[in-house]
């Protein structure tokens, strides 16, 4: 499993205008195209089981790259990715991925944890508290000192409805 926590722009058009941002650069979609090559990935043995593109619409796409990156890395090998369709929350997000990890460890495929983790997160069972986000399960993970104290309620679609899954969802 690989997860991709940072920013990423798809643009409409030319695929090499649409880039995943670390640290001080741009990963563009023709050099994920080539890494899948070196790496291997695009064998039906491949390694990779999960890519978590935990990022802004990276499963926003066009008539170039339908599922945007999410679908281009499954094209290139990469059994199933979770990413986003549109624009998501930092703290949300944070919410979500805490969830959905802990979902996996207990259920029997990667769409049910993802399914799972929605469902907690609309009943108000994941949420914000007193600088932490608390999971379901009680597990409390710690926020920065420099987050707003307070509680949010994590339940609106707009914290949870962007993320889904493509490709092998077992």
């Amino acid at each position: 499993m690989i997860h991709l926590g940072t920013h990423a722009e798809f643009k409409v058009g030319d695929l090499s205008d649409s880039y995943i941002q670390f640290y001080d650069d741009r990963l563009r979609i023709p050099q994920l195209q080539k890494v899948s090559e070196d790496l291997g990935w695009n064998t039906d043995d491949s390694p990779i089981e999960l890519l978590v593109l935990s990022a802004c619409e990276t499963a926003l796409g066009d008539k170039e790259a339908e599922l945007g990156f999410a679908g281009l890395a499954v094209q290139a090998g990469v059994k199933s990715a979770l990413a986003s369709l549109w624009y998501v929350s930092d703290l949300g997000t944070l919410a979500l991925m805490g969830e959905f990890y802990d979902q996996l460890d207990t259920t029997l495929n990667k769409a049910e944890a993802l399914r799972q983790t929605q469902l907690k997160m609309l009943h108000s069972n994941v949420k914000v508290d007193s600088k932490q986000v608390k999971l379901s399960n009680g597990t409390a993970l710690d926020l920065p000192a420099d987050f707003p104290d307070g509680t949010l309620t994590l339940d609106h679609p707009y914290f949870w409805s962007s993320f889904t899954m493509i490709g092998n969802w077992n």
